[in-house]
């Protein structure tokens, strides 16, 4: 029996040494993109360096691309190297969570690149679409069309990280204030547009080393380079201003990182009781050892460290534990704001409490809902959610979602009540969602997370990098408190006060600049920024489509 040939287009590809080494090509520079692109998320030292050039190998090798499918390839390849080496610890968090192992989460992690990273294959598709009409300034305006379809795509595509190029800006200390503009997003874009100024200049000078005047080699990275050192003089100017512009008095915050995360095993070991009164005595006992230290106008502790419904007990033994803490912020006379469950009926919500000291004596409760949990592990949505389901997935969560954004006023001793902007771990990485919070005017942005099921510092490196993007584009201080690290407090510029080390018991304090309540640009038009870049794009889309279209009528006539 004969074996059956291979399909046409398949064997065209085998046969075609020219298509071939253009798919390698295309290939390669799309890995050595993605090596760069994992230096620079790294968000250490000079490690922002590489976001200036990660870019240019992919589309050096773009300009081999000679048609939709090659560019297609091209996005492809780019995606798949991008998670692969950017997010290399996912599949061994995914599949420790899921009781799995990471040989079969890899695979399905690379297959679903394209979906976890769909701006690299509209980033290619739309630069080639634009590039190849024959009309002045090509490069330009494919640069531009692609720069802004490739940061509309991440803003309204549900990215698993809401991840951004802009974030490995985070080290160099006046670029990044450009996030008050646009967001860690509109830097993402300046990035691209730099990037494409410096592989522009390498084609000119391949193609035509002695131009002169405009056409010089060197025009495209001059300008990408000015527009770079505009930028860091604008960011340490605007640091001056802020600085010069703080004159509120400083909040004292006291933070709490217990390091206590196994809670299942806990329980298996000690029974439910033991396994809260530990948890309750370590945190009581490191927050007086912080108060022995420093007055206090502020306590945090982290996300879900009450493991149970707080206000609303199951048992006896619960009531007693609620009053416990209760009792612990009428004797201190420090607001308490700390991670718990709330219930509400049959439902149930990760939610951080407010504790203080009213001006009767009494302690005065408020609460935040989490609103943006993590899919499947916190939340399945309705449309997907089946007995069915939960029987392959035990694991996945039965949260409810939070009304939305809010801003929580704290009474303290030290001063004024301190107006609070609550996050809860994931909801720190939802841009537009922190700025609409911010619109509703607060001094601090109070972040409560549970990095725990990382299995080491990278992915709480990146959490804390994007919380800080946060406090830029809202001009707000940030508590962050973490129950394994990285624990942080964070000034308005995105300066890193202190910090603890991932999984290690500590505590830290620091006097905390209040935010002046700055209505930012990206506050107050942060939500028009995917419309203006996705309507960009598609304009200089649409452009080049009709002059094609009418080349093509011409040539027909």
């Amino acid at each position: 029996m004969s074996a059956r040939p291979l399909p046409k287009r398949l064997r065209r590809f085998w046969t075609s040494k020219r298509l071939r080494d253009r798919l390698l090509v295309l290939g390669l520079g799309a890995l050595v993109s993605a090596y760069l692109f994992g230096v620079c998320s790294r968000t250490a030292g000079s490690s922002y360096l590489a976001c200036f050039v990660a870019f240019v190998p992919w589309l050096l090798t773009l300009e081999r691309a000679e048609r939709l499918r090659d560019a297609l390839f091209a996005g492809l390849a780019m995606s798949v190297f991008f998670v692969a080496l950017v997010f290399p610890w996912f599949p061994e968090t995914a599949a420790s969570y899921a009781g799995t192992s990471p040989s079969l989460v890899w695979p399905l992690f690379l297959l679903l690149a394209p979906v976890l990273e769909p701006q690299f294959v509209v980033f290619a598709l739309v630069r080639l679409a634009v590039r190849r009409v024959e009309r002045p300034h090509p490069a330009l305006r494919a640069a531009i069309a692609a720069a802004a379809a490739y940061v509309g795509v991440e803003l309204v595509f549900p990215k698993l990280f809401f991840d951004t190029l802009g974030l490995g800006l985070h080290p160099a200390v006046s670029l990044r204030q450009g996030a008050e503009i646009m967001g860690a997003h509109g830097l993402t874009f300046l990035l691209v547009l730099v990037n494409e100024g410096l592989a522009h200049s390498l084609v000119r000078l391949a193609r035509a080393p002695k131009a002169r005047g405009f056409a010089h080699p060197a025009v495209p990275a001059a300008l990408a380079i000015l527009v770079v050192l505009a930028g860091a003089g604008v960011g340490r100017a605007r640091r001056a201003a802020l600085a010069e512009a703080n004159t509120r008095p400083a909040i004292s915050v006291g933070v709490v990182q217990a390091n206590i995360t196994s809670y299942d095993k806990l329980r298996a070991e000690k029974g439910a009781f033991e396994t809260v009164r530990t948890i309750l005595d370590t945190h009581f006992g490191l927050s007086d050892a912080i108060a022995n230290q420093k007055k206090l106008d502020l306590l945090v502790w982290p996300e879900t460290v009450y493991p149970t419904t707080f206000g609303a007990p199951k048992s006896e033994a619960g009531a007693a534990f609620d009053e416990e803490i209760g009792a612990y912020v009428a004797k201190t006379g420090v607001p308490l704001i700390f991670g718990s469950y709330e219930g509400e009926g049959d439902d149930e919500y990760n939610a951080a409490f407010f504790l203080t000291n009213d001006a009767h004596g009494k302690v005065a409760r408020a609460s935040y809902r989490k609103r943006m949990l993590f899919p499947f592990t916190e939340w399945v949505p309705p449309v997907l959610d089946s007995p069915s389901l939960r029987s392959a997935m035990p694991w996945a969560g039965h949260w409810k979602r939070g009304p939305g954004p809010e801003v929580v006023r704290v009474g303290s001793s030290g001063h004024e009540a301190i107006s609070a902007l609550p996050l809860i771990c994931y909801d720190v990485l939802f841009p537009g969602f922190v700025a609409e919070a911010a619109a509703k005017g607060a001094d601090l942005i109070v972040t409560l997370s549970n990095d725990s099921w990382f299995p080491d510092g990278r992915a709480p490196r990146l959490h804390l990098v994007s919380a800080a993007f946060r406090s830029i584009e809202t001009r707000l201080p940030q508590v962050r408190a973490t129950n394994s690290g990285i624990s942080a407090v964070i000034s308005p510029d995105g300066e890193i006060l202190a910090r603890t080390r991932f999984d290690e018991e500590a505590s830290l304090s620091a006097d905390v600049p209040r935010g002046g309540r700055i209505v930012t640009p990206m506050i107050a038009f942060g939500h028009l920024r995917a419309p203006a870049l996705l309507t960009m794009a598609a304009f200089l889309l649409g452009h080049a489509w009709w002059f094609r279209a009418a080349a093509r009528r011409r040539r027909a006539s």
